[in-house]
């Protein structure tokens, strides 16, 4: 499993890394995916985990060190079932702002899960999708997550990765 994530982490910043001079291109306007601006991102929603549905609640901050390439923390809630969790996680994303439509997105991560009452988790992973434009510096992602969870004790947890959907909403500034 870790194999397979190393391979899509790696080639997700791979593809942050070449899609660089491509961001180069005269008369090209990265926008709100500009170096220097701030994204705030909230997260709401539902999640499954130890054969229980959560209400999940999150917000991040991400800053743009180049045109469409960010760096960004994030915190979520997960309540409602039992245990409790928490989450942060640290990240590296690429928008491709040269697209008119829609703004596709490719990244990876490392997160850390706090469980209540049983051992915590680290898990790396990568992301993609797209943004869809839904006013002036706000923004709709839609997207897929593959993530896998390092020193995993199978016994514990009934799986040590997992592939998910993500929808959030990210306002800029």
């Amino acid at each position: 499993m870790r194999k397979t994530l190393s391979l899509s982490a790696a080639a997700a910043v791979a593809a942050c890394t070449f899609s660089l001079p491509a961001a180069a291109q005269v008369g090209v306007s990265a926008g709100v995916f500009s170096k220097g601006r701030a994204h705030v991102v909230a997260t709401a929603g539902t999640g499954s985990a130890f054969d229980d549905t959560y209400l999940v609640l999150g917000v991040g901050l991400s800053y743009y060190l180049v045109d469409g390439l960010s760096v960004g923390i994030g915190y979520e809630s997960w309540t409602g079932s039992d245990p409790n969790m928490s989450k942060i996680t640290g990240s590296v994303q690429y928008v491709f702002y040269q697209v008119e439509t829609v703004k596709p997105y490719v990244g990876a991560f490392y997160r850390r899960t706090n469980v209540d009452n049983l051992p915590n988790l680290d898990s790396t992973g990568a992301r993609g999708g797209v943004y869809i434009g839904a006013g002036r510096n706000l923004y709709i992602g839609i997207g897929a997550v593959y993530e896998s969870y390092l020193d995993c004790n199978s016994s514990v947890y009934r799986s040590c990765s997992s592939t998910y959907g993500e929808v959030s909403f990210t306002f800029a500034f």
